[in-house]
């Protein structure tokens, strides 16, 4: 049976594709702040500005390409069972050649009816305006898990992590809850290692290597057995 690698990521492996990320400024995303974009309140209150400002950011993530990271993490799927648990709303992991990508806070390239969750669209990189609904009639919104909201594929993460013979964690700060709680979810003997060049939140009994996720990632796998 072929080893199980999880790989769990987040902002900083976008960013070496040139996408922003708000935890980098201040709390400011793309001049916003994430209360007047990302909550549910925010769409209640100004839906215009919401869908522009997700609209803007499916308008950057067409234009952006996978970097090596990516790349590297496709190519494990050569000789490991790897699944990666995901906090981007970015495609860039799939067009980079992975195949079994779980994103935990929705996907942007994705549109979902505000009155039936249940109905989502895929819209690739088009734009979402006020009066587009689903076929019951109801606005359509981004299809992101915004702040305030339930995160649904926490539970099928937490499993997924259960199954890890390796944990790797990959440009993200682990400081984003309940996505960071998933480290604890691994079993006690698994090895975990943790790449970003800040200064992500303490795992214990974690490797860390403090590099970008291209330099880390590649240092990583020229040392697996």
């Amino acid at each position: 049976m072929q080893e199980h690698i999880v790989v769990l990521t987040g902002a900083g492996i976008s960013a070496e594709s040139g996408l922003s990320t708000f935890r980098d400024s201040g709390g400011l995303w793309e001049q916003h702040s994430v209360y007047d974009v990302a909550t549910p309140e925010a769409f209640a209150r100004n839906q215009e500005l919401v869908l522009r400002f997700y609209n803007e950011r499916r308008h950057q993530l067409e234009s952006a390409q996978p970097n090596p990271a990516h790349r590297l993490l496709a190519e494990l799927e050569s000789r490991y069972r790897v699944t990666v648990v995901t906090q981007n709303v970015d495609d860039l992991h799939e067009r980079g050649g992975s195949t079994n990508v779980l994103h935990l806070h929705g996907e942007l390239t994705k549109a979902r009816s505000s009155g039936f969750p249940e109905l989502i669209y895929d819209i690739g990189y088009k734009e979402i305006h006020p009066g587009d609904v689903c076929e019951r009639g109801t606005q359509l919104r981004p299809h992101i898990v915004w702040f305030g909201e339930e995160v649904p594929m926490l539970d099928a993460a937490a499993e997924v992590v259960r199954t890890a013979d390796r944990l790797l964690i990959v440009g993200t700060s682990l400081q984003v809850y309940p996505a960071a709680g998933l480290v604890y979810e691994v079993d006690i003997d698994v090895p975990i290692t943790v790449i970003d060049p800040g200064e992500p939140a303490s795992v214990s009994r974690a490797r860390v290597i403090r590099k970008s996720a291209s330099d880390g990632l590649s240092e990583w796998v020229s040392k697996l057995t």
